[in-house]
């Protein structure tokens, strides 16, 4: 009876190792979960991003469109914008006088479709109705209203003497804007932004963990080089500016 009842003690005994080993390999694994996912958190991403490319054009259709998800579409107006291009920068087209051609065509061949038809007893065309999806325009509007404000929100921060490198920053990128829009005019500029804006996204999002990577080294080789003129340059600026200046503004 001893016997058996240490056998089944020892029984009992590997039973609860098995169970607790068990445990220790759950707990291990919940472990290294959550440092995986840790480790993923701490994955740099291009100007601080926190949401997929997807959501950050708003989702939805104008996104789509952005991002080739509906290849026809965005296909479409990429191509109705360089057709666009071609027909008012190269061709010296005028947007007033192509309207009207083109109205009067369409118009006219539809008008004698339509009155032939009765005569030789075939079904008039079929003119869709035309119509702008209302939701789409509200979207591009709201996304841009968003943009706009936060525009006007860095510019008054800016103009209140709040940040000395946003400041230059700002000041840098309006300074490269005039020398852009100096070499070539308004139509060049909206059609070249266009075309980064239908390339750009998608092939970010293609290889965005490249990209991310090149643009984390990129940015602490900047920070470092911020560091270094802020130590010899504007520090040096600062310090000059009287200390009461700023609390004036405010």
């Amino acid at each position: 009876m001893a016997e058996e009842n240490k056998h089944e003690e020892s029984i009992m005994e590997k039973i609860a190792e098995k169970i607790h080993g068990h445990d220790n390999s759950s707990s291990s694994d919940s472990d290294d979960e959550k440092k995986a996912s840790s480790i993923k958190t701490k994955i740099y991403r291009l100007f601080g991003r926190e949401k997929p490319v997807h959501k950050v054009f708003g989702g939805g259709k104008p996104a789509d469109i952005f991002l080739w998800r509906n290849k026809k579409v965005s296909g479409g107006v990429l191509g109705a914008a360089t057709l666009s291009w071609i027909l008012f920068e190269l061709l010296q087209y005028n947007l007033l006088t192509l309207f009207g051609h083109i109205s009067i065509l369409a118009l006219a061949v539809l008008f004698l479709w339509s009155s032939a038809s009765t005569f030789i007893h075939k079904k008039p065309p079929r003119i869709p109705e035309v119509h702008i999806p209302e939701e789409v325009v509200l979207q591009l509007a709201s996304g841009l209203r968003i943009e706009i404000n936060r525009g006007f929100t860095l510019l008054r921060h800016i103009a209140l003497g709040r940040d000395l490198k946003k400041f230059l920053m700002v000041i840098a990128g309006l300074w490269v804007l005039s020398k852009v829009g100096s070499s070539c005019n308004f139509l060049t500029l909206v059609y070249s932004a266009t075309v980064l804006l239908f390339t750009v996204p998608v092939l970010y999002e293609k290889y965005e963990d490249k990209v991310d990577d090149f643009g984390e080294k990129a940015m602490k080789e900047i920070k470092k080089q911020y560091a270094v003129l802020d130590e010899k340059v504007l520090s040096k600026v600062i310090s000059k500016i009287p200390k009461g200046a700023f609390k004036k503004k405010d």
